[in-house]
């Protein structure tokens, strides 16, 4: 992500779409449309939820007492099936999260250095930009993400038949604007991971050598990338647990929702469940987004390489 002529914003975008569905490798199953892997990120992310969406201690039958225990209860309870329930939304969402993730921080980079008259990025710049970037992104997953929570939800089991069947219903029951519940835990949630992200690539890669060959440039990213999924996540799980609260939540007229902004909520978790309750979820969390972080920038430097050498050969 050099500082030397830069690509256009949709060279950018293009790149950062590649990079968002790079976690799904050659290799398929049975079913030739989802990979393996694919299917193990949503399994994860199921067990995410359900440690999220869960109040108390979770001790019993009906509760989750880890990542492990949430699996096998889910497998046992409802069926091998259920942990792919909701694939949909986050495999269509991939592609235009990260794209939005790559080309807004570039484009913010590109603003922040012009009005704070600077030609190089720097460690402040980099989180700002970030920010700014996660706040972008926002508002192109609220949606998604609303429609995986609650097809992904146990109390939702046999309520929606699909995507389209949930977000109809969904606008039915509660109107247009519930397909953006959430917005505000979103924006915090994506503002504190890839400020943490793109954060800490830059410190990190300021401590690397500097790369001289292929290797070694791939090398750097993949250390960066993964450090900066894993801060990032450090940073945002708490509000990854309350947003899912907060949009597995119905709009029902004349009363107001037990979780309804990021911070009270957050006030409200600790308060009844304890610290720990807001880092539910964080393990199958940072084993999916620290070595996808560095996945993701490998493959975005990557394909940007690749624009480059196209248009310095036109």
């Amino acid at each position: 992500m050099s500082d030397e002529k830069p690509l256009p914003f949709q060279y950018q975008f293009a790149a950062g779409a590649v990079a968002g569905v790079s976690e799904v490798p050659i290799g398929r199953r049975q079913d030739p449309r989802v990979s393996p892997h694919m299917l193990l990120k949503a399994s994860l992310a199921l067990t995410r939820h359900g440690r999220q969406l869960q109040q108390g201690k979770g001790a019993g039958e009906e509760g989750y007492n880890g990542m492990v225990d949430c699996f096998r209860k889910i497998v046992k309870n409802e069926g091998f099936s259920r942990l792919y329930r909701g694939i949909t939304a986050p495999i269509l969402m991939e592609a235009p999260k990260r794209a939005t993730k790559f080309a807004a921080n570039d484009a913010w980079g590109k603003y922040y250095r012009g009005i704070f008259g600077m030609s190089k990025m720097n460690q402040q710049l980099s989180i700002l930009t970030g920010a700014s970037a996660g706040a972008t992104e926002a508002f192109v997953v609220v949606p998604f993400e609303l429609v995986k929570i609650r097809m992904q939800d146990r109390a939702s089991a046999g309520k929606y038949t699909g995507i389209v069947d949930c977000v109809v219903k969904t606008v039915k029951a509660e109107g247009p604007l519930a397909l953006y519940n959430g917005l505000e835990s979103t924006l915090w949630r994506h503002i504190l991971w890839n400020a943490g992200y793109f954060g800490i690539i830059f410190q990190v890669k300021g401590l690397m050598p500097v790369a001289t060959d292929k290797t070694s440039q791939v090398r750097n990213d993949l250390i960066a990338g993964a450090t900066g999924g894993t801060v990032g996540t450090m940073l945002n799980t708490p509000m990854d647990v309350v947003k899912s609260r907060i949009q597995n939540s119905p709009k029902i007229a004349g009363s107001i929702p037990k979780y309804n902004w990021a911070w009270p909520a957050v006030g409200t978790v600790m308060k009844e469940e304890g610290f720990s309750a807001l880092y539910k979820g964080f393990l199958p969390k940072v084993l999916r987004l620290g070595p996808g972080g560095g996945i993701l920038l490998v493959v975005y430097t990557g394909v940007m390489d690749f624009f480059k050498k196209m248009r310095d050969g036109q």
